[in-house]
């Protein structure tokens, strides 16, 4: 794969994709979006209580002390962030990258001056970091929110980014089992407001990896009856 420019070299301000400006303006890229989404008892109420859980998953396998260069791939409302920063060891550092200026903004508010963290405005598909220069690339809940044309280069670009030996960690949707009401309850809602989201019910994340492509292994769990999955990628 050809190398990318580094984050110094990136280039002005993005505009704000067409899927992500007309699908989610009330979610993430209003000012108001933050005033109303940015509470922790509502992420975790969206989640039907999950929220917690499924960021512990995806932070115990960055690891208690986390080394290097880690990737978060778009910012999170509620706590995530913060519980990264906590663990990142003396001499690691954390990137943050979103394509949301509003988000970005946000994210600042929320850590303050941080040494460890730089907050990036970047296109998921389409990243500025040089080929294998990270450790570890966490996604937490954004391939869902993508088509499936942008969701195929986000993986790619987690996968082009991270260092052989690397992992790329992924928590979203998943089709929950047939004994579970969310299987039901949850078409409704996804439909309405997540029009994306039912690619995640539909194939696997595996699926969308890029053709050709090989990884040292690939783990997945699925929880709460089904709904959430995790996947683990090592390079």
């Amino acid at each position: 794969m050809t190398d990318k420019s580094s984050v110094a070299a990136q280039a002005l301000p993005l505009a704000v994709p067409d899927y992500l400006e007309k699908t989610y303006w009330w979610a993430y890229t209003h000012p108001n979006a933050v005033r109303v989404f940015e509470r922790q008892w509502l992420v975790n109420l969206i989640l039907w209580g999950n929220f917690a859980k499924l960021r512990d998953l995806a932070l115990d396998d960055m690891g208690d002390v986390i080394h290097g260069q880690a990737l978060q791939v778009a910012c999170v409302y509620g706590n995530f962030t913060e519980h990264v920063v906590r663990r990142l060891g003396p001499k690691a550092h954390l990137n943050v990258i979103d394509v949301a200026p509003v988000q970005i903004t946000n994210l600042h508010d929320k850590l303050g001056p941080q040494k460890q963290v730089s907050i990036l405005q970047q296109d998921s598909s389409a990243l500025h970091f040089a080929d294998a220069s990270h450790d570890t690339v966490v996604v937490f809940f954004l391939l869902h929110e993508q088509p499936v044309e942008v969701r195929h280069k986000t993986i790619a670009e987690a996968l082009r980014v991270t260092k052989p030996g690397g992992k790329i960690i992924f928590v979203d949707y998943h089709k929950p089992k047939a004994t579970s009401p969310f299987r039901y309850l949850m078409v409704p809602i996804l439909t309405t407001l997540e029009p994306f989201a039912m690619d995640l019910w539909n194939g696997n994340i595996a699926d969308w990896l890029p053709k050709g492509c090989t990884v040292a292994s690939l783990d997945k769990q699925t929880y709460f009856g089904g709904l959430y999955q995790k996947v683990i990628i090592t390079r």
